[in-house]
């Protein structure tokens, strides 16, 4: 299906990601285990700071939430408050520490160091909704957050966003029926439903009534797209792949600011391909650098790219 119509502008509403932030140590070669690799690079992260940085590159309007101010939950040492001062560096403004190795085809593998680290401390009532109320223009902004098995949804019509993460448990699926945007990879589907098959009959076993979009990422093959009225499939660019850290993430940003002011275009199929065309790109872009914040790119490159310049 070719499109015929204009990319969306990037939205004003406010974009809230909340959980933990982290830094990845990235060998300096890839291709190698932990423990056969000679040094590590410092490389800020984890999906909900990737998300409001992403939103906030693209020209969007993001806050990264938690106990005090917009900053979320983060350790109280020299790596927290470089953390924190990363966000704020990228017009967000926050947290545990993760080694994350490369394999030989790009894609990364974790372990998680902390006892107790950031995330691990963060509580319900961490997050300061009253702020959030007197950070928006008006009532209609389209917010998005969430943690461990408990989302929470505004009283102003907001939209809430679930990144599905495949480690978790499957008793996690529980969160989706709160979702009206879900986006997995196809690892994550597979996980998720049991099956190896990632068709119209997986997507739609994990279907809930309110949910308005099931995402599946497929890396260099593009996404495919389900709604309750139609679904297809949008290719993917192929780059020269480095590291995948943060594309989802770049992804699920990309998407969330041009939907944020005008969520029609979730029933209109023709404007959803062009959004999720440009989401595509911007998860490209992103696993051509080593580490996922450095790697998020600024709407032009993601235009450039699109246009083949």
């Amino acid at each position: 299906m070719a499109s015929t119509t204009a990319l969306p502008a990037t939205g004003s509403g406010l974009i809230v990601s909340f959980g933990e932030m982290l830094i990845d140590f990235v060998p300096t070669v890839s291709g190698v285990s932990l423990a056969e690799a000679p040094g590590f690079l410092k490389a800020p992260g984890s999906a909900p700071a990737n998300v409001a940085i992403a939103v906030s590159r693209l020209g969007g309007k993001s806050a990264f939430v938690g106990k005090s101010a917009f900053v979320g939950k983060r350790g109280d040492d020299e790596f927290g408050h470089m953390l924190a001062g990363i966000l704020k560096e990228n017009n967000v403004v926050a947290d545990g520490i993760a080694f994350v190795t490369l394999r030989a085809d790009g894609e990364c593998e974790f372990m998680f160091y902390g006892n107790p680290s950031a995330d691990m401390l963060l509580k319900p009532e961490d997050l300061n909704l009253d702020l959030i109320r007197s950070n928006a223009d008006d009532g209609s902004e389209k917010i998005t957050f969430g943690l461990g098995d408990t989302l929470y949804r505004m009283d102003d019509g907001s939209t809430i966003s679930l990144n599905q993460k495949s480690t978790c448990s499957s008793r996690a699926t529980s969160i989706w029926e709160k979702a009206d945007v879900i986006k997995v990879s196809d690892n994550e589907l597979e996980f998720l439903t049991g099956s190896d098959k990632i068709d119209y009959a997986s997507a739609l076993s994990l279907w809930h009534p309110n949910l308005k979009l099931l995402l599946v990422t497929l890396g260099e093959h593009g996404s495919r797209y389900y709604t309750k009225k139609f679904h297809g499939q949008v290719d993917g660019f192929r780059v020269d792949t480095v590291d995948t850290t943060g594309a989802g993430d770049s992804f699920v940003g990309a998407l969330l600011c041009k939907i944020v002011d005008d969520h029609s275009i979730l029933e209109d199929e023709a404007r959803l391909r062009d959004v999720i065309k440009f989401a595509n790109a911007c998860g490209a872009i992103t696993t051509i650098k080593k580490g996922a914040i450095p790697a998020l790119p600024a709407e032009h490159e993601a235009l450039k790219l699109i246009n083949g310049a």
